[in-house]
This record gives structure tokens, sequence and C-alpha cells, in this order.
């Protein structure tokens, strides 16, 4: 198709979905940028993103039964349940039958980094150390222990795969080997404003956002990894994201109680010790585990004790999760809900001019890796220390705090 004629297919499609002004500034674009932009206007499902902003709008009616969903907390097993669940856990591991997803494909601009989140470093009192070669880390003394190789998968974005792919390729895969390394692309969406016109962020480029956690499942499948784990003999996966310094990807203890409970998918939690903190919690909807939102948890909840004085609604997702192969593979055929997300993003206005905006603008619409876990009867929830095993990095606040305790927990021990 010429490019005449990719002209006028576009400019009937946008005409039809109210977007013409994705061609503004299209006469003065260089042969290459004309046809970068019309490629990606072809590439794009116009009748989805439209519904899923028209629908956004739209309150679902819901008389959901809301109940508690029982956890485990870790620090009151005893010495006995302990050795067990190792045990269980730790014959898995040197059975092969483990692998770990990293969630990576955001970028650390909120940490003032330029580049992938994974390669920011955290300044340790001897060296410096980035996301990625911390987790690393943990997954080497692993491999070390029981004379295996972990396969690790690691999902990157559109804007940063080739960037962490040279970064381990320089960093000579932090001595892993990399044939255990595999890396694969989530997908995007793209960006609207609050009337639901699609945003251009170079006079030549639409404004794409990956598509929320929630998509590993489906990049997942299409990039033929679930195919890849079976080949293995795989039967676990455990998925986290890169900012955690704390996490515990290989936790032989967490994968022991899965096995021996006969529990197709478990997470972790942590107590919500402030009651009105913005923090979304486990419990159990109509029968199913799920995560309640913010405005779905009431005051009454928020206090509500057993018998015991336990809280009943304080549970909060650490985002480290562990899957059945069959699970895993259930995740993959789902069509999970899109939530609407209000964000800041620059954008070209009408004059032709790169704008910042002060405060949110524009809406992403993203997949959240949660809404899966509705799909399942039960699930097993473990409680774990705050301190010991959750210190995710956002923002510059949480990157001091979280290399305080990565250096009391990892580095002394």
């Amino acid at each position: 198709m010429n490019l005449t004629m990719k002209y006028d297919k576009c400019k009937d499609i946008l005409e039809k979905y109210d977007q013409r002004h994705l061609l503004n500034f299209y006469d003065i674009l260089s042969g290459e940028k004309k046809e970068f932009l019309l490629d990606q206007i072809l590439g794009i499902n116009f009748e989805e993103i439209c519904n899923l902003y028209k629908n956004s709008y739209i309150e679902p009616e819901k008389n959901d039964i809301i109940t508690p969903l029982p956890y485990i907390d870790k620090t009151k097993l005893s010495n006995k349940d302990f050795k067990y669940y190792n045990k269980v856990g730790i014959e898995a591991i040197k059975n092969h039958e483990f692998a770990v997803i990293t969630l990576a494909g955001g970028q650390g601009s909120r940490l003032g980094h330029t580049g992938p989140k994974g390669t920011f470093e955290l300044k340790l009192a001897h060296t410096k150390k980035s996301l990625f070669e911390i987790l690393c880390d943990s997954l080497k003394v692993v491999n070390y222990l029981y004379n295996i190789s972990i396969p690790w998968y690691i999902m990157t974005s559109e804007n940063n795969n080739q960037a962490t792919i040279n970064f381990f390729e320089e960093n000579n895969y932090f001595n892993y080997p990399d044939k255990n390394i595999r890396f694969f692309m989530q997908n995007k969406l793209p960006i609207t404003d609050v009337k639901g016109k699609l945003m251009l962020s170079e006079l030549y480029r639409i404004n794409e956002a990956s598509n929320g956690n929630g998509d590993v499942y489906n990049s997942f499948k299409e990039n033929n990894m679930i195919e890849d784990l079976k080949k293995q003999g795989i039967k676990w996966i455990f998925i986290c994201g890169i900012d955690n310094v704390l996490v515990n990807p290989v936790d032989t203890l967490f994968l022991g109680l899965t096995i021996a409970k006969s529990y197709e998918i478990a997470s972790k939690s942590i107590f919500k010790e402030n009651p009105n903190a913005k923090e979304a919690v486990f419990a159990n909807r109509n029968g199913k585990p799920s995560i309640l939102m913010l405005n779905e948890i009431t005051e009454e909840m928020n206090n509500l004790q057993d018998s015991d004085n336990n809280y009943l609604y304080r549970e909060t997702n650490a985002l480290c999760h562990l899957y059945s192969i069959n699970a895993l593979e259930k995740c993959t055929t789902l069509n999970l809900p899109y939530h609407r997300a209000y964000k800041k993003n620059t954008f070209i206005n009408e004059e032709g001019m790169k704008q910042i905006p002060e405060s949110p603008n524009s809406f992403k619409f993203e997949k959240f890796i949660f809404d899966a876990f509705e799909h399942f009867d039960k699930m097993l929830l473990l409680r774990v220390e705050k301190n010991k095993e959750f210190a995710p990095i956002k923002d510059l606040e949480g990157m001091h705090e979280a290399t305080k305790l990565y250096e009391k927990e990892k580095v002394k021990a």
C-alpha cells in the first residue's frame, strides 16, 4: 500500500471515530515520519479505545457479597510447620519445577532516572546496585544452594525493552546464565484526553502507554512463554514487580504451603496498619478471592475484627503472586477488564507545541493482575512482615527508606 492509499484509509478511520486532529501536522512531516504516523494509526483499534473511554463513565450496578478472605500469618507458624513446608518447597525447587516472572515495564522518571526502572541504582554503603542486580542476587543464592538455574522471565515495555536488554548485556547478565533469562514485551494502548481524543506525543507520534500489569498473562502467552515453561517441566511460577528491593522471589515456605494445602494460586499480604491509608485490600467477593478498591472499603470494614481481635479487611497487596502452571495458563484465557487512571502526560497542542501539564490531563487504561483472582474458587494468602519483605521504590522518599531496609535485611544478612 503506497503512502497516498494509507493516508486515505487513515483519514476514513479518523473521520469515523472523530479523531481527525491526529493528522493536523501531517503536511509538514518528512516522508519517513508520515509513514510512521500512518502505520501507527492503522495499528490502533479505535473501536476498542473509544468504547473503553465511553464505558469508563458507566458505573456498573454492584450487589456483591463481601466476606473476609482468610490468611495465614507467617510469624505465627510453628517451627514444625516451618520445617515441613520449607521441605516441600525445597523439593519442588530442586526438581526444577519453579520459575520467576518480573514485571519491569516502567521507567524511572519519578526517581529522576532516565531509563528503565530496573536499571535504577541504590547507593549502598560500599557499592551501588541496580534493582535488576538486587533481584538477580536473590536468584543466584538459590541457584548456588541447590545447584540449579531458575528460569527468569522479564516483562518489559516497548519504551524500555531494548534499553533493558542492552543493560543486561553490558553487565554480563550479572553472571546469571543468560540462556535462562528471557525478555518479553507487554502490550500498549493509546492515551486519551478527558474528552476521549487521542493525544500526540510528537507531531508524528500518537501517545501510547503500557496497558497495566494485568497484561502479563496475555503478553506471556503471545510470546509463546507458556509452551516454554511446559517444555522445561515448570509447575510453579512466581510473579513480582521490579521495585520491591526486599522481595523474596524464591520463598520455599510460601511455595511449600501452597503445594501442601493444594492451592492453585497464592499471594502475600501486608497488614494495613493505618485504616485510612489509600491501599486496596484482599477479600472474598461473592465467594471468590478478590481485591477491594478504596471506594469499596467502608469505615466499618476497616475496623471489623473477629473474636480473637484480628482485623478482617486489612490485608493489602504486596504484588507477590504464585501460580501453578495450570492456573497461569487459565489466566491467559481470561478477558480482564480495563480500569481508567487519571494521569499527567505531555502532549502536542493545537499550535504544534509540546506541553507539559502541571496536573493530570489524560486517561490511561490499564488491566490489573489481581482481577484474575476472581476466576478461582480459593487462594492462599500469607501475611508477611512489611519491614522484612516489602520495600517498594515508587519515588525518592520511598527510595531512601527502601535503601535503609535493604542494607539492614539483605546486606547484613
